[in-house]
């Protein structure tokens, strides 16, 4: 019975961390919170569900889903954000971190120095994961006020408290010190043994405890007071919907344009942007779950899956077969990707360097999805700032 409820939890918390992220489009503070939420309890709960399972094998998978709900944040604010500048450094921000990890994964050198003072690591403290906060800062402003307020001044501002005060520390903590918070709240604050059952961690020193629960409660009520007093007076009331936000919606004969536009060439605008995109986070995945072969062989095989994609779709376009419903674009897609896979294991098996079938299935899944994602979004982002017209909202300073 222990086997079967651990299991159960186990494929409960994967297909969480899977299909979660698919509602950040629709729902991003909420459902990105959510995601951070089931990323720092996972392991938690597999050790109180049954503490003697091997979770090595989970690690990879652990960390190659934290890059997937990111990839998914970044669709996103090509979907709803509607403050221009504020997407150019979210670009700027997941690109940042994406080389980050390809660099750690592939096991790129530091300069010697550099080594010497942050140890293997050292690519994940250079290149902080800034983006994943300063997604969370423009929701929590966008549920209250429109972010077509927010000044570039204010965007980078917000940007670099982030990097510098919050990221910056969590990343040392985590990949320069390789410090455990929860080993760290147990052995140094509580005076308890890593992995004692958190209730007798709790009766062990209960006026923490009380302590803890009275800073919370007056660092929110210090935040609602803020709210109340200090901050503008609120454009709208508080939603989670991004679909209700004013201004999010593009006109459907701009959208229209666009897309007749964009069929005009095989290679899209945003092509490269797609292609780069997908190309490091295939590379991150293939690397955390050990698939074999040159990173430069698999990149280049993502490389003619998303061109090869980008040539078909448009073809079918051009014949009035257009993105329709979602899930529609979805099943097209994968099909479409499915068949330059099997046309690429022939040419790959005849040239002598067949592709590794392993994992094959969860990547054309994990393309599929990003690939559906971004040609759905883009669109509606270069539509939305391709004229800008009276109802543009001043920047607040």
């Amino acid at each position: 019975m222990e086997i079967e409820t651990a299991e159960l939890v186990f494929w409960a918390v994967v297909l969480s961390r899977l299909l979660v992220p698919l509602l950040i489009p629709r729902f991003p503070l909420p459902a990105i919170v959510a995601c951070l939420v089931i990323d720092a309890v996972d392991q938690t709960v597999f050790q109180a569900v049954a503490p003697d399972a091997d979770l090595s094998g989970y690690q990879s998978y652990d960390k190659a889903l934290d890059i997937y709900y990111l990839v998914i944040a970044y669709t996103a604010t090509l979907r709803n954000w509607t403050n221009q500048f504020a997407v150019s450094i979210a670009r700027f921000l997941i690109f940042w971190r994406l080389v980050g990890v390809v660099f750690f994964e592939l096991g790129v050198p530091l300069p010697a120095g550099l080594e010497d003072l942050l140890g293997e690591r050292g690519w994940l403290f250079i290149f902080p994961n800034v983006f994943e906060y300063f997604f969370i800062f423009y929701e929590s402003v966008r549920v209250l006020w429109d972010p077509r307020r927010m000044s570039r001044q204010v965007l980078l501002g917000a940007a670099a408290f982030i990097w510098i005060f919050i990221k910056l520390p969590q990343e040392w903590w985590i990949h320069i010190a390789q410090l455990d918070t929860t080993d760290f709240v147990q052995e140094d604050i509580f005076g308890v043994p890593a992995g004692t059952a958190w209730v007798d961690t709790f009766a062990e020193r209960p006026w923490i405890v009380v302590i803890a629960v009275v800073v919370v409660v007056a660092l929110l009520y210090a935040a609602w007071w803020i709210v109340k007093n200090k901050l503008p007076p609120r454009d709208r009331p508080l939603t989670i919907d991004a679909d209700a936000e004013a201004g999010r919606e593009v006109p459907p004969e701009r959208l229209a344009a666009e897309r007749k536009r964009m069929l005009a060439t095989f290679i899209r605008p945003g092509l490269f942007e797609k292609l780069a995109l997908i190309a490091l986070t295939t590379t991150i995945f293939g690397q955390m779950l050990g698939v074999s072969g040159e990173p430069i062989v698999f990149a280049t095989v993502i490389g003619i899956i998303v061109v090869g994609n980008a040539v078909l779709s448009t073809l079918l376009e051009r014949q009035g077969f257009g993105p329709g419903p979602a899930l529609r674009q979805f099943i097209v897609t994968g099909l479409l990707n499915f068949a330059v896979v099997a046309g690429l294991y022939v040419v790959f098996d005849l040239l002598g360097n067949p592709i590794e079938g392993q994992n094959t299935f969860f990547f054309v899944f994990l393309i599929t999805l990003l690939v559906t994602l971004y040609d759905r979004y883009r669109p509606e982002y270069v539509a939305r700032f391709s004229k800008r017209g009276d109802d543009e909202v001043p920047a607040a300073g």
